[in-house]
């Protein structure tokens, strides 16, 4: 028995490992519509088989008090025989009745129907009893209702007292059967949803079996057919006798077998060198990669290719390279193409600038595509990389370094050369000269000592160091920077003007970085104004904007002068490394980094540098920060204000 059940199951397995995927996420489907139908259906069955036996219970109660309240005064009067007459008529007018009992207070019965004729006679004589249950009120005024199972059905039993004048005078006990109709239509119901039940799973089998033998196993041959197709072997055939679509479906692939055999066989070396091609093309797919034959025309280009040349809007496949590229790439790599071509070189590289709409630099590399012998030259792959980034990135760094060398050459250059002075010939020299001497080399060393400084100052900005930043008195940092420059404004016959609002609140800020802020720019003015002229330092606070969602307003700190003035074409490279502006209008010396600094440090503080100026009348410079919170446990930084129109000073 055991080994019966084994292979039946074994047997089993077999049958659900012929189904595919589909077909068995198809039965699962099926099996659980089914289910679920089935289960809704058993649930209305129920919830209908309970209304029926609510409704009974209602019909039951409402019957049974409307025959106690006529047979009550009877029982009363002791008129049992009007009382069986009423329940004779009553019993055979309505077939919702099963019997009808009467019984004393002490439970003794001495009326029922149905009974034989002569036990109705002697009604009064039958010995039985009505065995009341213990939680029966007499003198309630509700029927007790319970339901018990006969071999007929289901019966309702409805107990009701009769009660007179409030005096409990028995009980009239009535069995009503139940509704005919509403039993015949459940059981008609469940019958009907077993059946279809069946009759769905008996189909879904058959067309398991159905699909299992004329469907699933010709649909394995041809994918067995196609992975040896996919794996070379042009030789495999199918051979299965069936007619309709499968059979002209299998009739085909072998026709395509054969065909592919056929090609296989005349085409191996072409189709080898297409291979060759693509991989080729699929190892530079990350750059811009074009793909020529030995006549220079196209059969390949791929995305990034066509964006570097603008190719989007051309159909470039298929015609000659050569006259659509820019004309720069032409006429550095159309020669060497040809000589690629005739196998005079394999491989070639070079860097072009193109000056398109948007200027670029590349490097293009060029590489020959040989056949599987690698005697002969199918084609030249070229690969295109776009190196604007690179390119940008070296002359920065070089020029940073040779703006630095420069810069630290000439005062090192200065210094030795008076200091060699001073210890060759430094016993000729007058007191007065050796003066001069060292004063130079004090200043050149100041000059060096400025310049790696304000290296350094730019090194730490842009190193992500952090800062602590709380509240600062802007005032004080004014007046401490006039304080410093007041002499040198002194000597050059410049007005030092300081315009700074009574009770200015405090801002968020780093005090030594604001201050170095104020000095670069107080140091710039002072350097860039001829004599004469003003220099003026500004503060005040602005009105928070009537449609900005942050209500807190900032101060705005400005520096003015009557300078030279700086030119619109220098305006927005003035806060570059190592730009300065003296190189076109005068000499005087400079590191180049002070108004880089600057820019550095306002982004620090979640602003921006704004500045106004015109040649020969002025520069203004103007920066905003956001109030101190002396309440706020962590300091935060407002985002930049936006500029307003300052008039030059």
């Amino acid at each position: 028995m055991l080994a019966l059940l084994t292979t039946i199951r074994e047997a089993i397995a077999n049958w659900w490992s012929e189904f595919t995927l589909q077909t068995k996420l198809l039965a699962v489907a099926t099996l659980v519509v089914s289910l679920v139908m089935s289960g809704l259906t058993f649930w209305a069955v129920n919830t209908i088989q309970q209304d029926a036996r609510m409704n009974d219970t209602r019909f039951g109660s409402d019957l049974g008090l409307l025959l106690a309240a006529n047979v009550a005064p009877l029982v009363a009067d002791q008129n049992l025989t009007e009382v069986a007459q009423f329940s004779q008529r009553f019993y055979s007018s309505t077939s919702s009745v099963r019997y009808m009992l009467y019984a004393d207070e002490t439970g003794k019965i001495f009326y029922g129907i149905p009974f034989w004729e002569p036990e109705v006679e002697n009604s009064l004589t039958i010995e039985r009893r009505i065995q009341l249950p213990e939680d029966y009120s007499g003198d309630g005024e509700k029927p007790m209702v319970r339901q018990h199972m006969t071999p007929d059905g289901s019966v309702t039993d409805v107990f009701i007292p009769l009660i007179v004048n409030k005096k409990y005078l028995g009980v009239l006990a009535i069995g009503i059967n139940p509704n005919q109709t509403a039993v015949i239509s459940t059981n008609f119901t469940r019958d009907v949803t077993i059946a279809v039940f069946i009759t769905i799973w008996v189909m879904v089998i058959l067309a398991g079996v159905i699909n299992a033998l004329t469907i699933t196993k010709p649909i394995k041959e041809l994918l067995v057919g196609v992975k040896q197709i996919a794996a070379g072997n042009f030789k495999q055939r199918i051979d299965l006798p069936l007619g309709g679509e499968l059979g002209e479906l299998i009739l085909n692939f072998n026709e395509m077998a054969e065909r592919l055999e056929s090609y296989e066989e005349q085409n191996i070396e072409e189709l080898t060198a297409e291979k060759a091609k693509l991989e080729t093309l699929v190892s530079t797919i990350a750059d811009g990669a074009v793909l020529i034959d030995n006549s220079m025309q196209v059969i390949l280009v791929n995305p990034t290719a066509q964006r570097i040349f603008g190719w989007e809007s051309e159909e470039v496949v298929g015609s000659n390279v050569l006259h659509h590229l820019p004309s720069a790439v032409q006429m550095e790599i159309a020669r060497p193409l040809y000589e690629m071509a005739a196998g005079e070189c394999e491989s070639a590289e070079f860097r072009i600038h193109l000056n398109q709409s948007i200027k670029r630099t590349i490097r293009i590399l060029l590489t020959t595509v040989l056949n599987v012998q690698r005697e002969s030259i199918k084609g030249i792959a070229i690969t295109v990389q776009d190196i604007t980034r690179e390119v940008e990135l070296n002359e920065a760094k070089s020029q940073f370094i040779s703006n630095v060398s420069h810069e630290l050459r000439t005062p090192l250059f200065n210094i030795k050369s008076f200091i060699e002075t001073l210890h060759d010939y430094g016993e000729d020299l007058s007191i007065e000269q050796r003066q001069d001497f060292l004063q130079t080399v004090n200043h050149e060393t100041d000059r060096l000592t400025r310049l790696v400084n304000d290296v350094l100052d730019l090194s730490k900005l842009e190193s992500g160091r952090n800062y602590n930043f709380d509240g600062v008195d802007l005032a004080q940092a004014i007046e401490q920077t006039l304080r410093t420059y007041q002499l040198n404004a002194k000597d050059k016959g410049i007005e030092l003007i300081q315009e700074v609002a009574p009770s200015l609140p405090l801002v968020v800020g780093n005090y030594d970085l604001l201050l170095q802020v104020l000095a670069n720019l107080v140091g710039n003015a002072l350097k860039f104004t001829e004599a004469g002229g003003k220099v003026a330092i500004r503060a005040y606070q602005l009105d928070p904007k009537p449609n900005s969602h942050n209500q807190s307003s900032q101060v705005r700190v400005e520096i003015s002068d009557t300078g030279i003035g700086i030119a619109q074409e220098d305006q927005q490279a003035i806060f570059d490394r190592f730009f300065r502006v003296e190189n076109r209008v005068h000499t005087l010396e400079g590191t180049g980094l002070g108004l880089s600094i600057v820019r550095n440090i306002m982004e620090r503080h979640r602003s921006k540098m704004h500045l106004v100026s015109e040649v020969g009348v002025g520069t203004t410079f103007w920066f905003d920060l956001t109030l101190f919170d002396e309440d706020a446990s962590t300091k935060v930084v407002a985002p930049t204000a936006e500029p307003s129109k300052i008039p030059t000073a």
